[in-house]
């Protein structure tokens, strides 16, 4: 459990949430099924699925694959310290819940910067007792922030977990994305990891993007399956590398590995 409580000025927050422009945290909510979501964005995500009618399945494969993920590293792999950067609204099997099912002294802690993520942020806080979770009101352009308060719940001389699902399309300058990226990873001890959950180009995709782009919601950026890899420079890879999310070690029931999901991870050790 988290070991002071969090203090949320409800107010404050609220006053921070734009609903007349859509969010990204709050169109991936509608795209999962999810109700933390407003007119704008219901709005946008149906005109982006009229471009490209496998968004939503893209969300759906990247809930899946964070769950694999978790499992994998949880368990193969016994990190039992875990940085969600980018976490979004609260759903199922969220990261924590994957990882102190494994292991339940898992320790984990969540960034997110939108203020409806952090209103919803008491359900993220909810782990064994065993175990930790926090949550930090950071952003990932702020890599150094991150790190300073992590320090908190993790402990950096061990290995850690470093997510970043779907949220580096929202860095589209290179040089920023790879600088923040690579100031988390190098405050990281050897025998931790890197997994990244990132949105291809594709013709439907670039088409999707330019909706997206469009409608004045925070400007995303497209990137192919090798300007991702460039991310884990200096990390090895894990098996079967960067692929479409459905093909990252599919289990029994994954869905979609009959389809080209243009939603592409990966998973890097720090040597």
């Amino acid at each position: 459990m988290r070991e002071e409580p969090l203090e949320i000025d409800r107010a404050a927050m609220t006053g921070r949430i734009d609903t007349s422009i859509p969010h990204p945290a709050r169109v991936w909510d509608y795209w999962l099924g999810g109700k933390d979501n407003f007119a704008p964005d219901r709005a946008v995500g149906d005109e982006i699925v009229k471009v490209m009618p496998d968004l939503p399945v893209n969300a759906r494969a990247e809930r899946e694959f964070i769950g694999r993920v978790v499992r994998h590293l949880a368990g193969e792999c016994g990190v039992d310290q875990f940085l969600d950067v980018g976490t979004g609204i609260p759903t199922a099997d969220n990261t924590h819940e994957v990882a102190q099912r494994v292991n339940p002294k898992a320790r984990i802690v969540y960034v997110d910067n939108d203020p409806i993520v952090l209103i919803h942020a008491r359900a993220l806080l909810v782990g064994t007792a065993e175990g930790a979770t926090d949550y930090l009101d950071a952003d990932l352009r702020e890599p150094a922030s991150i790190l300073r308060q992590a320090a908190r719940t993790l402990d950096f001389s061990r290995p850690i977990a470093l997510m970043l699902m779907g949220v580096l399309e929202f860095l589209p300058d290179a040089d920023q994305a790879h600088a923040s990226v690579s100031t988390l990873v190098d405050a990281l001890p050897s025998g931790s990891y890197l997994a990244i959950a990132h949105s291809v180009n594709s013709p439907s995709m670039d088409e999707a993007a330019a909706q997206w782009n469009a409608s004045g919601a925070t400007r995303l950026t497209l990137r192919t399956a090798d300007q991702l890899k460039a991310f884990f420079e200096g990390l090895d890879l894990v098996e079967p590398g960067m692929v479409s999310l459905p093909q990252w070690r599919p289990e029994a029931d994954t869905s979609y590995r009959d389809r080209e999901v243009f939603q592409y991870g990966g998973l890097g050790r720090k040597p």
